[in-house]
Parts: structure tokens; C-alpha cells; sequence
């Protein structure tokens, strides 16, 4: 069994972790689970966005140098003044920022396509994110009692959009496939972006207490 098909088979993205409850990491990963499909099939987007999602796992779960993107909620994953839903989306947002991209730009390479080839798959996977997204806030957004003594939670949650992430990730991979015979070049952007969605990240992990 090849890696993608082993990615292609949900029981590897439902494997036991070792974080204890209210990981800021494990709290994102309990929700992605939640949503995951019963089936990826192998070599489609969906399946290199969970091979690109597993690996910055390990390299978390390993105690390894994680992306940029990932690093704030390392730090943070056990501060106890950032919510649940803080920890849930800042992960969402390093999912498209940097999974996605990255993957979209494997499956490119994979099969020698063009990135509007890919233009189906992704909004299916955009249905996912959606899905997703919407998971988060019914699961983990605190009640309105609550709210009204965290109204900052409120402010910070609603700056955060799913659709226009998901616009720049595209915008993105579509940048670094043109940019592939330039490897350096293409190295530059692909470390732009990952900083750049890092201080998204540590923005939603404002602690809120």
C-alpha cells in the first residue's frame, strides 16, 4: 500500500493521539475527525490535504519544528485563556493556509495539471471546510450568557472568514505552481505564506480571559 493510499483510508485520519483533553491541538483534530468523509479516494486533493494535515500532526505530536503557521498553536495549545473555538479555527486557518495550498500544488505535480484541472475538487473540499467551520461554532462557541461577559470572543471569531481564506489559498497555489521552475522563488513565497497565515493564527489565539 502506496503512502496516498494509506492516507486514502479514513481509519488513518481517526488513529488514536496521545494529547490530553482541552489540547489546543487535539481540540482541533477532534473536530476534523468529526467531519472527515467515510471514503477519500486515493490521489484526489482530498487525500493529499489529509497526507499535507497528518504530517504537520507528527511534526507536532513528534515535539518537531513545526510550520510557521502552526507554531502559535504549539505554544498556546495549553494556555488557559484561550477558548476552544479559538484553538478550532486557528487550526481550520492553518489547514487552508498551508495544507491546501500545499496540497493543491502535490496533486498538481502528480498528474501534470494545471491548477484549474483542480477547480472541482476544490470547492468539494471548500464544502468540507464548510462544514467544518460550521461544526466549530455549533460544537464549541460559547452561549450568549457566557458571550456577554466575553464579547471580545465574539468580536475576534466573527473577523475571521472562512471564504476568503479559502480565496487566498487558492490565490496562493496558483502563485507557487507557476513559480516551480524557480525553486527559489518558489521557496521565498511558499515561507511568505506560511508567516503570513502564522499571524492570522496567533491573532484568533488572542487570549480571551
Amino acid at each position: 500500500m502506496t503512502q496516498i493510499e494509506q492516507f486514502a483510508d479514513p481509519a488513518v485520519l481517526a488513529r488514536p493521539h496521545r494529547w490530553p483533553p482541552g489540547d489546543g491541538i487535539g481540540v482541533f483534530h477532534d473536530v476534523r475527525l468529526a467531519v472527515a468523509p467515510e471514503a477519500v479516494p486515493a490521489g484526489t486533493l482530498d487525500a493529499r490535504l489529509a497526507e499535507r494535515y497528518l504530517s504537520a500532526l507528527d511534526v507536532a505530536d513528534a515535539g518537531g519544528r513545526a510550520p510557521e503557521c502552526r507554531r502559535p498553536l504549539v505554544q498556546y495549545r495549553c494556555h488557559t485563556g484561550v477558548h476552544p473555538v479559538q484553538f478550532a479555527l486557528a487550526g481550520l486557518h492553518a489547514h487552508i493556509a498551508h495544507d491546501l495550498v500545499l496540497a493543491v500544488v502535490d496533486t498538481c505535480r502528480t498528474r501534470d495539471c494545471e491548477p484549474a484541472a483542480l477547480e472541482g475538487e476544490f470547492e468539494r473540499v471548500g464544502d468540507l471546510l464548510a462544514l467544518l467551520e460550521e461544526r466549530i461554532h455549533d460544537d464549541l462557541m460559547p452561549g450568549p450568557d457566557l458571550l456577554r461577559i466575553a464579547d471580545p470572543l465574539a468580536y475576534l471569531v466573527s473577523t475571521w472568514n472562512l471564504e476568503r481564506a479559502r480565496e487566498a489559498a487558492w490565490t496562493a497555489a496558483r502563485v507557487l505552481w507557476r513559480l516551480r521552475e524557480l525553486p527559489s522563488a518558489a521557496e521565498e513565497f511558499a515561507r511568505q505564506t506560511d508567516a503570513g497565515a502564522g499571524l492570522v493564527v496567533r491573532f484568533l489565539l488572542t487570549p480571551c480571559r
